[in-house]
């Protein structure tokens, strides 16, 4: 019996699987490009500026989580760090600027007071993008110029605006962007152009029809 039962659990041994080795660890794939980041100055803008209309057509509010620059397209969404005390803050890009050489945002005076650079009124910053509207350049990309012909909150009012154009101009289209209070714009734009001087002179062929127009840089 002994021997019956030495040879049915030999038996048994040969005939189970061998253990499945361990798994191998999971490894987080790299981002095919790493995530768009810009160091610099930033500055802040309130008073002389509140309650005037912004680059994307809403009114400028200084206590809003915005900013102005150039680095980034209208619309995105931004982290922005002072290096100096590690302060963070998001906000949304609905302005053009700063116009000093060197810096690279426009803080509202909310988002400047919360990453602590009110009293200094400058600081140096990092920049990382969180998103931006689809179709817009890449940051780092060359700027690029359009012929925006007003900004409405009604899209009918830009359609109607951009079919009295196309009659004349082949690159009229309207795009909608959303502000910091989630208001959405509608703006007549043509373009785009490779300079500041082509814009220029197509904003001053289509000021015969009467309507704003601005050159705007993004």
């Amino acid at each position: 019996m002994a021997l019956a039962l030495s040879v049915f659990f030999a038996a048994c041994a040969a005939s189970r699987p061998a253990p499945l080795p361990p798994p191998s660890p999971v490894r987080a794939a790299p981002q095919a490009t790493p995530t768009p980041e810009v160091v610099g100055m930033a500055s802040w803008y309130g008073p002389g500026f509140h309650g005037h209309k912004a680059a994307t057509g809403a009114i400028y509010n200084q206590e809003d989580m915005t900013a102005a620059s150039i680095a980034f397209p209208l619309g995105s969404r931004v982290m922005v760090t002072n290096l100096d005390n590690g302060r963070s803050v998001e906000v949304t890009i609905t302005d053009r600027g700063p116009f000093v050489k060197g810096r690279k945002i426009d803080l509202s005076h909310k988002a400047a007071r919360m990453i602590g650079m009110l009293d200094q009124g400058t600081a140096r910053v990092r920049i990382r993008l969180i998103s931006k509207p689809a179709g817009t350049r890449e940051v780092g990309a060359p700027l690029r110029y359009w012929v925006q012909v007003g900004s409405f909150s009604d899209r009918q009012n830009a359609e109607q605006v951009r079919d009295k154009l196309a009659s004349s101009y082949a690159d009229v289209h309207v795009t909608d962007v959303l502000d910091a209070d989630q208001h959405r714009y509608y703006r007549v734009r043509m373009g785009a152009f490779a300079t500041r001087a082509a814009a220029a002179a197509r904003a001053s062929d289509s000021a015969r029809f009467g309507f704003p127009v601005v050159v705007v840089t993004e």
